[in-house]
């Protein structure tokens, strides 16, 4: 018996909602039969491979699609999301703006290009499409959820507060949301805590299922002044965490030592690239947490420097691939490949890639701290590049990403001794090899003596001073990071010798560093 071409894609529509791929692309076939010049035959298997992880197909399927119908906005959505996985930014951006103003009646594809600007730090293009998807949809909590994060980075902190707290009014036990809104304020009063404790009583016995919890109660205790109390649950939160993290610190280590060895000073002098690339970059790298956001803050207000923001497209130059897929981090023998390879072809790639952030300023600040592994092939691919490089006193910046629940090497104190000493090896390989090229700010000297600091900082950058960069906090610019809340308030000292509240729980750290030449 004979099925109409519009039975078939209600049966395809019904099979994509229940993620029956094998039934999608059944239907598929059957409509590019009746229908060879149908858009939907094509669309239909790129979900299918979308689904299946294979971005490369599914983004040809998807482009095969929008080309036999340009008015198909959920296949332009739909190719650039894949676009976005696949590091061909500014190819996604085009279609992008280009089919906006056609999204305005679907939720779920405005939610989708709101994602999609997200993820490549377009912060402002994201946020009138999660307004507008949350308008017609305002039961999705899941775009509710997608616009709290993009107002965070946006500075729209009361919006995000806002929502939180009426996602966890209908579902009180959602441990990421208590975490989310425990990041955004300071606590006043024990009133959240108690909301978390009681989740955490009814939860389990399960550590891991309450990470979330632990560094939520670990934050606001912290804010309290419950030293002890907060240290228990910070402690709780990376012994839960490495139970089922998948991480070695001496893979860390062996990166860096192979970083030391490849990047020579010989090797440094040896064929450097002699081509300054069209933008002038200004890379600030540092441990997390010792000041890099708020020296991007700074410099990022000065009218002749735009920040960039912190991506991961240097760590896919130096890969040498075309995209990141899931890969994180770089390995010692991607390492050793880069140092092979063109440093002026890897400049002109790396500023391709992240030419869709980039407006008309002559500079711009890529703020990744991890870039830090990098300063050796970043200094010989651009003789043009300045460098800064945060330092923080170190017991202060162990603390500091010890209570933060997204550094790998830092869930346990002895995984970060080991760390921050290979880290010390590496500055000082740096410092010698690197002399001259690589501006050293001291974060305790920044926030004690910050128009001084400042005006050494942009001097040594060969940028004139201006009145904006003092008053950083006034800069509108979004900000991704985990400091995003913290450095819209102004300059302050709160944080200088803070581990000291935690000395005795710390001291094997301390012990540690010191047996290892690290001055505290």
């Amino acid at each position: 018996m004979n099925v109409s071409l519009e039975q078939v894609r209600q049966v395809a529509g019904q099979a994509v909602a229940r993620n029956d791929w094998q039934q999608v692309q059944a239907c598929a076939m059957e409509i590019a039969r009746q229908a060879p010049d149908s858009p939907d035959a094509p669309f239909l298997i790129g979900l299918a491979q979308k689904a299946a992880g294979k971005h490369d197909r599914a983004a040809d399927f998807f482009a095969k699609a929008l080309s036999k119908s340009t008015n198909r906005y959920d296949a332009a959505v739909e190719l650039a999301s894949q676009n976005v996985l696949l590091n061909r930014y500014g190819d996604a951006c085009e279609l992008l703006d280009r089919y906006s103003d056609d999204l305005r009646a679907s939720p779920h594809y405005l939610d989708m290009a709101g994602q999609a600007y997200f993820a490549m730090s377009l912060y402002e293009q994201a946020w009138p499409h999660y307004e507008l998807a949350v308008s017609l949809r305002p039961d999705a909590e899941e775009f509710q959820v997608h616009m709290a994060s993009c107002a965070i980075y946006l500075g729209k902190i009361d919006v995000a507060k806002s929502i939180y707290k009426k996602i966890l009014k209908k579902h009180p036990k959602h441990q990421r949301t208590h975490y989310d809104l425990s990041q955004i304020e300071r606590a006043q009063n024990n009133l959240h805590i108690k909301q978390m404790l009681k989740v955490l009583r009814k939860s389990g016995d399960i550590a891991a299922d309450n990470i979330y919890l632990y560094y939520a109660l670990g934050k606001e205790y912290e804010d309290l002044g419950k030293w002890s109390d907060a240290f228990r649950y910070y402690k709780k939160g990376g012994k839960a965490v490495k139970s089922v993290a998948d991480y070695d610190v001496s893979d860390d280590v062996e990166l860096i030592d192979t970083i030391i060895q490849t990047c020579s000073s010989e090797w440094l002098h040896d064929s450097p690239s002699t081509r300054a690339t069209s933008r002038t970059p200004i890379f600030i790298v540092g441990l997390p947490r010792t000041g890099t956001t708020l020296t991007d803050r700074i410099l990022s207000s000065h009218s002749e420097v735009q920040g960039a923001g912190e991506s991961q497209l240097l760590q896919m130059v130096l890969r040498g691939g075309t995209h990141a897929g899931n890969q994180i981090g770089i390995s010692p023998e991607q390492i050793e490949a880069a140092s092979r390879r063109d440093s002026a072809e890897i400049a002109a790639n790396y500023i391709e890639a992240i030419s869709h952030r980039l407006g008309d300023e002559p500079f711009f600040v890529e703020k990744l701290p991890e870039n830090v592994l990098y300063l050796g092939l970043i200094a010989k691919a651009w003789p043009n590049a300045r460098i800064v490089h945060l330092r923080r006193n170190p017991m202060d910046a162990c603390f500091a990403m010890y209570k933060q629940s997204f550094f790998r090497f830092a869930y346990s104190l002895d995984d970060l001794a080991k760390y921050y000493l290979a880290y010390d090896k590496l500055s000082r390989h740096w410092r010698d090899v690197l002399s001259g090229r690589v501006i050293e700010v001291e974060y305790e000297q920044l926030v004690s003596d910050q128009e001084r600091q400042t005006r050494c900082l942009l001097e040594a950058l060969e940028l004139p001073f201006e009145e904006a960069c003092l008053h950083f906090e006034q800069n509108a610019a979004p900000i991704a990071t985990a400091s995003s809340v913290q450095v819209r308030e102004k300059v302050h000292t709160r944080s200088v010798n803070k581990w000291k509240r935690f000395e005795q729980q710390l001291d094997p750290l301390r012990a540690q560093l010191e047996a290892g030449g690290v001055n505290i």
